[in-house]
């Protein structure tokens, strides 16, 4: 899922409200590493955005790169490149960067050798994400709201028992939206100790990745 990057709050009782971000890409906005590719046995499946994975599609998996994201990829071997956008995690093989389509593969020239050096260049990526090349991290979403005095009284009823809360600003066309977050935790099993730690609360809690 794509969402803004949420960081520690200052303190535990006085929750801040992060400004929002201008989608831009960052100074550090291109990687090279072994990209491999997916489809046959996933194919019609969801994938971590909750979309249907279509094999056909010029899309692909990464760790590295922020969901939403959308990204240029050349393999270095032949000097073939195509965009795709991420819409999935993975590869979960130590030192591969990026897992791409059947058709994102077969464009790039990756079936038959099953993976190749590629360089990978950000061409646009999701407000407030993280930077290319970082490691998912994983949030604790306690609500979203439509009014900033609703978010803030669910922030301070948790800024009382945690450090780590925080509201984001965030603007949908014409409307905005404040989410109320805790986190960032390194993997999915801290996240759902917090959710579970949380429940007490009564309110639903909601772990995103990004």
């Amino acid at each position: 899922m794509s969402a803004l990057v949420v960081s520690c709050s200052g303190t535990s009782t006085h929750p801040t409200i992060s400004a929002p971000i201008a989608n831009s890409v960052p100074s550090e906005s291109s990687i090279t590493g072994v990209a491999s590719w997916y489809g046959p046995g996933f194919d019609g499946h969801r994938t971590a955005n909750g979309e249907v994975y279509n094999q056909e599609d010029l899309t692909a998996a990464s760790t590295v790169i922020p969901m939403g994201s959308r990204v240029m990829v050349t393999n270095l071997n032949n000097g073939r490149s195509c965009e795709v956008r991420i819409n999935d995690h993975g590869p979960y093989v130590k030192g591969r960067k990026i897992d791409l389509s059947h058709q994102a593969a077969r464009t790039l020239g990756i079936v038959d050798p099953g993976t190749a050096h590629v360089r990978i260049d950000m061409v646009s990526q999701p407000d407030g994400t993280r930077p290319i090349g970082t490691p998912v991290r994983y949030y604790c979403q306690v609500g979203s709201f439509s009014q900033e005095n609703n978010a803030r009284r669910v922030s301070s009823r948790l800024g009382a028992y945690y450090r780590d809360v925080r509201i984001d600003e965030v603007n949908a066309g014409a409307r905005c939206f404040y989410r109320v977050r805790m986190g960032s935790f390194a993997n999915r099993d801290q996240a759902r100790e917090r959710a579970s730690d949380s429940a007490r609360f009564g309110y639903p809690v909601v772990i995103v990745s990004e």
